[in-house]
Formats: structure tokens, C-alpha cells, sequence
């Protein structure tokens, strides 16, 4: 999970902090001692942390501090505080041309994930009602053509190529002509991975942008790299004159070195952040909900817009409803399950809820149990799946063999599934009298009920209540 090492080690730090009625300047000396050597074994820019750690000092031991009521409390805001500053403050925003098309030059070294992400950018814009161009332009590598034009089919975005034997420069200039006489939106060059050290490849791309005029030069680079992500940017930016970075691999980032350090030493904004390998794996970087995650404060605007992205809506609204009238059955659980896989992976969801890091060692996710749950609920007919009072004894031994796992399995399985289905019966019966005692009094609206406490009226419903296997 993204900066998992870096939150532990900080949110060890500050649970010191939590409770003490007054924090004078040794206490915060040893706290910031704990959050600096955090910082530094995440991989953060020496110099970086040490200007961190004298703003926090110098905020924390003054009056600010003395006269507060909760001081342990304030220090973690000023740290929270800091490190949304220190990740660049605001959403950092595409700058769109005014009259179109947009140009995006990407650049960045070999195996920094550049074309993928030219794809994923590519998505990004489409759910923004955008019409994006790739282009090839990356003539040297092996198949990094083939490979945009791959990317291109999958997400229905068309794909400018003149070969490899066009000078990259020729095609910038042709792909921008190309975009403007079929009415494109944006045009994204992807350009071919090269080091910073390379004087005629860099020069190249000095070319390209003298010809493109790009509105945007995103450099990508694999966040994994640490402080090297950070040694990259500052060159490319010298020679380039960077408008922003992206950060690949984030999600397999336990440190953040980079995420830490990039906005500092360059200057430059993330403005995306890859946290997956799927196509729509690609988010605007939020510096404010990054550094709640790393304090185990959670991300629950992220988690909300994903739900937002992901669930079908029209299914849920007919799950609440089936539920309400005290339905359960397989197909609604197997329905459920897939919804949240829609999500990302569990581990990713549980991290962005408020204060399960420190829960994590305690509750791991096991995949490969639920898994071999859904291939219960899969073994069964259709007729099992909506009435469960047909499984006997020679049902439960034929889905046993079917899913590959014992009849013990199956019991246990079948036998939570019945509690959770009265526990549900329950709980609607519940709500619905709390929905007609709130409607007497104005309402209030539940929230798994959409707006009005459950008149369906657009309001997000997460598929159920279920509470997922742990080891």
C-alpha cells in the first residue's frame, strides 16, 4: 500500500503526542527526531526534511501550541498541515489551450511506465468529455508503436503513427495538423524513454517542444525510485522546463520518497498519480488526501468518488430495494462481491478508511478466502442460489466438489450467509422506522439510503454490509 512504512513510523511517533495536556519544546524535540528519521527512511530529500522538521519545530513550540486546549492534537495538524504544503497545497490542474487542440508532450526515462500512462492519461481525458489523440513518436524502442496502437483500440482513442523511420520532430508537427483538420481535443506525444545524461536525445526533445508548443510537459517517473525520481526531474526540468510530473507505481510505493520530495527540489506539481495497472488507474494527485492517508486519518473523498466511478448505480438502487423488503439471496451476494472488487483491492479500501494502518497487522485482507467463497456461491444453481433452503446434504457435497473446497466449508459458509441475511431483515426493519420518524420531522436522510433517507433519488449506495474474511 502507498507509503505504509512512512504512516507506521510517523503515526508511532505522534501516538506519543495523543493525550498529553501540555507539550513543551523536549517533547516536541523527540517527536520530531522520530518523524525525521521517518522521512529520511522513506527516501526523502535530506534537505527536504530538514526544512520540514525546522517549519514544524518552529510552528509547534510557540504560542500556537501553549495556548491550545488539545496540544497533541494541534502539533499532527500542523505536521498534517506541512505536508499537504510540502506535496504542492492545491490540485495542481491540466492546463487546457484555449483554442484546441491541447498539446501534452510526455517525457521521462526507459521503463518509467511512459506509454501506459500516455494511455491512461488518454482515459483520463475521455471521462472528460474530451477527443484525444495519441502519437507514436517514440521511434527507437521495440514496439512502443505497436504498443500505443494497442492501447489506442482498447479505449477507442485514435493513434497517429508515421513508422520508425520519421524524424520524431516530422511527427509532432504532422500529428498537431493531423488533430486540428479532424476536430481532436488534445494530442498526447508520446516521446521515446531516454536518460538525462543523453545530450542528442535531450536535444530532440528540445526540438519537439520548440515545433509542438506544448501546453503541457509531463515528466513521468517511477515513484519506487525515491530520491533517483527526484535527481530526474530536477535534470529534466533544467533542460525541459517542466510543467508537472506524474508519478507511476504508486500504489507499490511504501516509502513516498518521491511523492515527498518532487514538488520541493523542482518546483513542479504532481498532477497525476498511477495507482494500479488498469487504464482508469490514473488519479489527479491530491496533496491534502495524501497526507491524511499517511497520518491514518484515511481518504474518504477518494473512496466515495471510486464508489462514485464504480458501482452501478441502478443495481444498487435494486439491491437496497430487494434488501428492504428483507430479500437476500447468492446472486445479490455474488453481485455485491463484484461491485467492490469494481473498487480495487481491499487492502487499497481499507487503507483509505480512518485508522485501520494501525489495524492492518491485525486484520489482513485474505484474497484468496473470498475468493474461495465466490466459488461456493458459483458452484450452486440458479434455483439454490435464490432459495437456499434447497441445499441438503447431496446438494452441499456437489458444490463442494464443484468449488473445490470441503463440506465444512460449505456449512460454515451457508450458515454465515443465513445470519447475515437476518441481520439485514433486522436492520431494514430498523431503518425504516427511523426513515418514517425523520420524514414526521423533516428527515435527515440515512446515508446508504440515498437523499431522503431512501426515496432512490441519485443518492450513492454502497452494495451491503458484508464484512469480507480476515485471517
Amino acid at each position: 500500500m502507498a507509503f505504509e512504512s512512512l504512516a507506521n513510523r510517523l503515526q508511532n511517533a505522534f501516538d506519543k503526542l495523543r493525550g498529553r495536556g501540555k507539550i513543551d519544546e523536549t517533547v516536541v524535540n523527540e517527536a520530531m527526531r522520530e518523524v525525521r528519521l521517518a522521512l529520511l527512511e522513506a527516501d526523502v530529500n535530506f534537505k527536504v526534511v530538514k526544512d520540514f522538521v525546522a517549519r514544524v519545530k518552529e510552528r509547534a513550540v510557540g504560542q500556537e501550541v501553549m495556548k491550545s486546549l488539545t496540544p497533541g492534537q494541534m502539533v499532527i495538524k500542523i505536521v498534517n498541515e506541512e505536508l499537504v504544503a510540502l506535496m504542492g497545497g492545491n490540485v495542481a490542474q491540466l492546463t487546457m489551450a484555449h483554442r484546441p487542440p491541447t498539446v501534452i508532450m510526455m517525457a521521462g526515462l526507459q521503463g518509467a511506465g511512459k506509454t501506459t500512462t500516455t494511455g491512461k492519461l488518454a482515459k483520463y481525458l475521455q471521462k472528460q468529455n474530451k477527443k484525444p489523440l495519441l502519437v507514436a513518436a517514440d521511434i527507437y524502442r521495440p514496439a512502443a508503436i505497436k504498443q500505443l496502437q494497442v492501447l489506442g483500440e482498447q479505449l477507442n482513442v485514435p493513434v497517429f503513427s508515421l513508422g520508425d523511420q520519421v524524424s520524431p520532430v516530422d511527427i509532432a508537427r504532422q500529428a498537431i495538423e493531423h488533430a486540428k483538420t479532424n476536430h481532436l481535443d488534445v494530442v498526447i506525444l508520446d516521446t521515446a524513454g531516454r536518460l538525462h545524461i543523453d545530450e542528442a536525445l535531450m536535444d530532440e526533445l528540445k526540438q519537439i517542444r520548440e515545433v509542438a508548443k506544448p501546453d503541457e510537459i509531463l515528466l513521468v517517473v517511477d515513484s519506487m525510485t525515491g530520491q533517483d525520481a527526484v535527481n530526474v526531474a530536477e535534470s529534466f526540468n533544467s533542460q525541459l522546463e517542466l510543467t508537472g510530473v506524474v508519478l507511476t507505481k504508486l500504489d507499490g510505493d511504501t516509502r513516498g520518497g518521491a511523492a515527498l520530495s518532487v514538488k520541493a527540489v523542482t518546483g513542479k506539481p504532481i498532477k497525476f498519480a498511477a495507482m494500479g495497472e488498469k487504464l482508469d488507474a490514473l488519479e489527479p494527485f491530491h496533496p491534502d488526501r495524501m497526507a491524511s492517508r499517511i497520518l491514518g486519518m484515511g481518504d474518504v473523498l477518494s473512496l466515495i468518488e471510486k464508489a462514485q466511478a464504480s458501482v452501478d448505480e441502478e443495481k444498487a438502487r435494486d439491491m437496497e430495494r430487494q434488501m428492504r423488503q428483507g430479500e437476500f439471496t447468492f446472486d445479490m451476494f455474488l453481485d455485491s462481491m463484484q461491485q467492490l472488487r469494481n473498487l480495487g483491492p481491499f487492502e487499497d479500501i481499507l487503507g483509505m478508511l480512518p485508522g485501520m494502518n494501525k489495524m492492518k497487522g491485525k486484520m489482513n485482507v485474505d484474497e484468496k478466502q473470498i475468493a474461495r467463497v465466490e466459488a461456493i456461491a458459483k458452484s450452486m444453481t440458479k434455483a439454490e442460489r435464490a432459495n437456499p433452503d434447497l441445499l441438503n446434504a447431496n446438494r452441499r457435497k456437489r458444490i463442494a466438489n464443484g468449488s473445490g473446497t470441503s463440506i465444512q466449508e460449505v456449512n460454515r459458509f451457508i450458515k454465515q450467509f443465513e445470519e447475515m441475511k437476518k441481520m439485514m431483515k433486522q436492520f431494514s426493519g430498523a431503518a425504516d422506522k427511523m426513515v418514517k420518524k425523520s420524514k414526521k420531522k423533516g428527515g435527515f436522510g440515512l446515508p446508504f439510503m440515498g437523499k431522503g433517507g431512501g426515496n432512490n433519488q441519485g443518492g450513492m449506495n454502497f452494495p451491503f454490509n458484508f464484512k469480507p474474511p480476515f485471517k
